[in-house]
């Protein structure tokens, strides 16, 4: 597949990685559709409404790019947000929720989009994955979860779709600026009488902290062209400063106590 000329979906591409990685494509000449469920006016590229909590307007959302491109070249599944909390003071409710966006919620777009791939018998597929997709993070043990089911969804469905000329890749980022942070969730059950309350409030300021170090998205932006240029685009790309990358390489080997304190030092956690 060419690189010049693509159809390209964006979910999530309201703020953060969606709308810089909108913007960038744009500017190369691609045909970017980004959606949100409230989306509002952006420069550069055409904004769609889509609720990927929601299959009717999944399927509607999907259904308006064919009608104005009239194909779909490439899917980047980008939605999602995070709830933080320890597990024992997440409910049900929560939970699920974080699933239905983060999860489901990329099921659904790739389910919808998929017949229109096998039809051409080409398409790329991306989904925002992330370093606690292989590393889990102590109080936001369900967004770490929800990355972890991205991560063996993402390698199955790469190996099925292969025979129709679809790639599935994933990008792995660590810590950056974006609007996750101001739009993390935390339970309703993270008060003060919570036992947890004070470790989970020192590491979700570490964690906002080292977010909002961390400015610069061109790696990330950087990742998604690599994938589309590329005619065997890898299944991960990796993508966090060099302490998180060696990290995120080492971890496989270490001890898992040994692991365990690293990640329990760096949050302030006894």
């Amino acid at each position: 597949m060419s690189d010049s000329n693509k159809v390209i979906l964006i979910t999530g591409a309201s703020s953060g990685f969606g709308c810089a990685i909108a913007k960038a494509l744009a500017a190369k000449g691609h045909r970017v559709f980004g959606t949100a469920r409230s989306p509002g006016a952006a420069a550069g590229f055409a904004t769609l409404t889509l609720d990927v909590t929601q299959d009717e307007s999944v399927h509607a959302g999907i259904a308006e790019v064919i009608r104005a491109a009239g194909r779909i070249d490439a899917v980047i599944n980008n939605a999602g947000f995070g709830i933080a909390g320890a597990i024992e003071d997440t409910t049900a409710a929560e939970a699920q929720a974080q699933f239905d966006t983060n999860f489901f919620g990329l099921h659904r777009v790739c389910r919808a989009v998929l017949p229109h791939l096998r039809a051409q018998r080409a398409g790329t597929i991306i989904n925002m994955s992330s370093l606690a997709g292989r590393i889990p993070l102590p109080f936001q043990g369900f967004y770490s979860a929800t990355k972890f089911a991205i991560e063996a969804y993402t390698e199955a469905l790469r190996m099925e779709v292969r025979p129709f000329g679809i790639s599935v890749s994933m990008i792995e980022p660590g810590d950056f600026a974006t609007s996750f942070t101001a739009n993390r969730r935390m339970t309703n059950e993270t008060i003060p009488a919570s036992p947890y309350y004070e470790p989970a409030m020192r590491a979700i300021a570490t964690m906002a902290h080292d977010e909002q170090a961390n400015q610069d998205l061109s790696p990330v932006i950087a990742a998604v062209v690599t994938i589309l240029q590329s005619r065997r685009p890898a299944l991960r790309y990796p993508r966090a400063n060099a302490l998180q990358r060696t990290f995120n390489a080492v971890r496989p080997f270490l001890p898992q106590v040994l692991a365990e304190y690293l990640i329990r030092d760096t949050y302030g956690l006894k």
